[in-house]
């Protein structure tokens, strides 16, 4: 067996070697029609034949300015850079005509989206679609077929392609992930050979940590349409709302014994804001790439994996907003060429594939321009007759900065978004002129600001490609009404501008900072980094008519490094750049705790690392990067587990231990990690790293076990039977004791905390070793299975224990999700500064 193994190995050698020697562009590009010579191939300025190597970025971005200089059917614009400063540049192709009165099109097809929109005459209206290529950046062959697909359009003759093109605009974003790709090229191509090797145990197949699927700060960038968080979502946020195309494709890769997915997906999975049309309309689409893909000889499938339930999605966002959305899933190369269970994968084929179905998206739009119009025009019209009166509202008079963030996100996507014209209170809650905002429901955006403003806690299936719950004003933290009159709005926003706190009076004594304000951690830092001294009160009292809670932050005036002016004109900048409101206070003399009293706890500046590389989950640790240092402007040390052992910790007050798998952190580590501990550093652990922490004697917790047992379940079902009891993402209400330094900042007893795991808890038998802990009823949003609920009922997602003179904490959900969770950052953040007082 292992002689023939071997034999058929050495064939599919010759084979690869053969098949990348002879590629062309005759292998991926149609033969019946011919081609402009004046239009540059891709081999002629990227060096080689699309699948022969990776493009790189650079190349990929060379290409195509070269193919718009060289093309009137092309122009290519520059919508602004990812974080590592690469352009995020967009393609419009369509006839000359068209290019020459683009604009005037633009404006007639968005107002297929507006009122009145039955006087429109879509007879001679062109399609648009948006094809987007390689939000994973290691799913490479979409990019790659960009190359193709471009030229194609930019260099094929007759007829046929002159009627699609004055029929058409399409927006070509070659690569959605511009840092991914850049990253993944690099890799695939550093480690080709050149007889190229298909075992898939080739170093060529296996990246090293993070991989390219992510961008930057490694979030994946295909869950972000609807948070809208990262520069390249904003930019390709715009350009949907700029257009409102009427198909979106998202060309992705998956396991490499995979062979070829086109949407629709597993129909209960469908979210039931989107329209059954748009079902229908996805499956007669289908039809042109089966057909596409049967002519070339391709296997495929659909309608048996994935969903369109999460709208933070390239495939379904498009589906809340009166487009298609269609997912592509070609199986990956991940290289070259690997052996498969469906035989010998090459990166051409891979390529072929994405293309052939590109140029079917191009054909199905054609043949059902007048049918995908006309449902985009419905789709709107029926949003508005939905819509009922009123309006919601949300805002926070004690943290206006994320109900403006959760404005922010509303206006990208056009959403009306109105002021409140004065203060007025509903159901409890307040609302505030200033920090307070007033969403109209009736208004052609109504479907997808009620995705995602809803709490949903119904549904069709127990099983869940993504999460199943995003409810916004809970992610934040706002107070919320559902039911609000327009008499309470003012003017509509035009213009959203951050709130500008009221500039402090200058002080003899003390400055107070307002530790509600979710930008209260970087005003903070700021203040510890100049070297000045702040503390921490640890119980509420009140001043000059104001209350000030637990956690709020007094910087005394007398002996600082900087004289009263200096520290003045400091803390005024500090609070401006920052958006806190800090208050001058010219008397100890409180009700309450005094100024000078010792329930004021001194805050010491803190020097954090995050250990990251093998066996750390990429996007966890991200999210945490990217909030400390896009969002707080604090210094975070990245300590690479694989350098762990030599590292000097001494330097560093807290160090984050993100979601672990695998053994890249073993039990050496953990031995370095505890001593650490025990000489006074603050571990904090995340997710499944607290069975790591338990494990390795950190800390001691019980935990509740469920016992699953299949009863009735076939054999076809267990695989639905064991998914259903995953908690694949759902937000949940905890109590929170206020008390607790854990908890300072926060105005409610109760708060919605998102969970992804299945690791409960028990509390502490002393009830004030529970700050945070689940109610007894705590689902709030999204899917759980009611063995999971029962589970989960008075368990508790943080546990606290000192060591030695260090601290241990462990958190069981992720506070810091996908950027967009503001309302849980500031409980990592407490933990960082406050740890000492726990």
């Amino acid at each position: 067996m292992r002689q023939i193994f071997s034999l058929l190995l050495l064939f599919s050698f010759f084979i690869t070697q053969a098949q990348q020697e002879d590629i062309s562009l005759d292998y991926y590009l149609p033969s019946d029609i011919t081609y402009n010579p004046e239009i540059p191939t891709p081999q002629e300025v990227v060096g080689f034949v699309p699948g022969e190597w990776h493009v790189s970025h650079d190349r990929l971005l060379m290409y195509m300015h070269k193919l718009a200089d060289a093309s009137p059917r092309i122009q290519i614009e520059n919508r602004g850079y990812t974080y590592e400063g690469r352009p995020l540049v967009l393609l419009t192709i369509s006839s000359e005509k068209n290019l020459a009165n683009l604009e005037e099109i633009r404006k007639k097809h968005v107002s297929l989206v507006e009122k009145n929109s039955g006087k429109l005459d879509i007879e001679t209206m062109p399609v648009v679609i948006n094809q987007g290529f390689s939000i994973h950046g290691n799913e490479a062959s979409g990019s790659n077929a960009a190359l193709l697909y471009a030229y194609y359009l930019a260099a094929a003759e007759g007829d046929e392609i002159e009627k699609t093109l004055d029929n058409s605009v399409i927006l070509l974003d070659p690569s959605f992930n511009p840092d991914g790709l850049q990253r993944f090229a690099y890799w695939a191509n550093t480690n080709k050979s050149k007889n190229i090797n298909p075992d898939p145990q080739d170093r060529e197949y296996s990246e090293v940590w993070p991989g390219g699927r992510t961008n930057h700060y490694w979030f994946d960038m295909n869950r972000d349409w609807l948070p809208v968080q990262l520069p390249e979502s904003q930019a390709r946020i715009a350009t949907f709302h700029n257009w409102y195309p009427n198909i979106l494709t998202d060309h992705h890769e998956m396991g490499s014994n995979s062979t070829f997915f086109f949407q629709p997906g597993i129909p209960s999975r469908t979210h039931p804001l989107t329209p059954q049309l748009n079902q229908d309309l996805t499956k007669e689409i289908g039809t042109y790439h089966a057909d596409a893909l049967d002519e070339i000889g391709s296997l495929y499938y659909t309608e048996e994996n994935y969903d369109d339930f999460y709208y933070g999605k390239g495939s379904t966002f498009p589906d809340i907003n009166g487009s298609v959305g269609i997912l592509f899933e070609q199986g990956s190369s991940r290289g070259h060429a690997q052996e498969t269970e469906n035989g010998l994968l090459t990166f051409p084929f891979t390529i072929r594939n994405q293309f052939t179905a590109a140029l079917s998206t191009l054909e199905a739009a054609q043949k059902m321009r007048k049918e995908l119009l006309n449902y985009q025009r419905q789709f709107f019209n029926d949003a508005r007759e939905a819509a009922t009166t009123g309006a919601y509202a949300f805002g926070s008079s004690k943290d206006p900065v994320s109900a403006y963030k959760l404005a922010e996100i509303l206006k990208r996507h056009k959403i009306e978004v109105h002021e409140v014209a004065n203060e007025f209170k509903q159901n409890g809650e307040e609302f505030k002129k200033g920090s307070a905002y007033i969403v109209p429901k009736d208004q052609r955006q109504y479907k997808l600001i009620k995705a995602m403003f809803e709490k949903r806690t119904e549904f069709r299936d127990s099983l869940f490609y993504d999460i199943s719950a995003w409810t916004f004003p809970l992610a934040f933290n706002l107070d919320f009404a559902e039911d609000v009159s327009m008499k309470n709005a003012g003017n509509k926003i035009e213009e959203l501008n951050m709130p500008a706190p009221q500039a402090p009076e200058e002080s003899d004594y003390a400055y107070l900072l307002n530790w509600n304000n979710y930008m209260a951690p970087a005003a903070l830092n700021q203040i510890l980094d100049e070297g000045l001294r702040a503390k921490v009160a640890m119980e509420e009292f009140r001043i000059n008519g104001s209350k000030y809670g637990t956690g709020t932050i007094m910087i005394p005036v007398q002996n600082q490094k900087l004289d009263r002016s200096e520290l003045y004109e400091f803390i005024k900048e500090v609070s401006k750049e920052s958006g806190v409101e800090i208050s001058a206070i010219e008397t100890g003399m409180t009700r309450g705790i005094n100024l000078g009293s010792n329930q004021f706890r001194g805050v010491k500046p803190q020097k954090v690392a995050l250990i990251v590389g093998e066996s750390i989950t990429p996007y966890d640790a991200g999210e945490i990067w990217h909030l400390f240092d896009q969002r707080y402007d604090m210094k975070i040390t990245k300590l690479d587990v694989s350098d762990l052992s030599k590292t000097d910790l001494s330097k560093y007050t807290d160090i984050i231990l993100p979601s672990a798998y695998g053994s890249g952190i073993d039990k050496e580590h953990a031995t370095k990690l505890k001593e650490w501990t025990r000489d006074g550093g603050t571990i904090i652990a995340f997710r499944n790293a607290v069975n790591w922490m338990k494990e390795n004697d950190f800390i001691k917790f019980e935990t509740k076990k469920n016992e699953l047992t299949a009863k009735n379940i076939s054999f076809g079902d267990r695989g639905d039977f064991k998914g259903a009891q995953g908690i694949g993402g759902a937000i949940f209400e905890v109590k929170l004791d206020r008390t607790h330094p854990i908890a300072f900042g926060y105005d409610d007893e109760k708060i919605a905390m998102f969970r992804n795991t299945t690791i409960f808890m028990e509390a502490d038998e002393q009830s004030y070793n529970n700050p945070i802990q689940y109610t007894e009823d705590p689902l709030l949003s999204g899917y759980i299975s009611k063995q999971n609920l029962d589970s989960l009922a008075m368990t508790v997602p943080f546990k606290h224990k000192s060591l030695g003179k260090g601290e241990v904490m462990l958190f069981t959900d992720n506070t810091n999700f996908r950027a967009f969770w503001y309302g849980t950052n500031k409980l990592l953040m407490n933990a960082i500064f406050f740890g000492e007082e726990m």
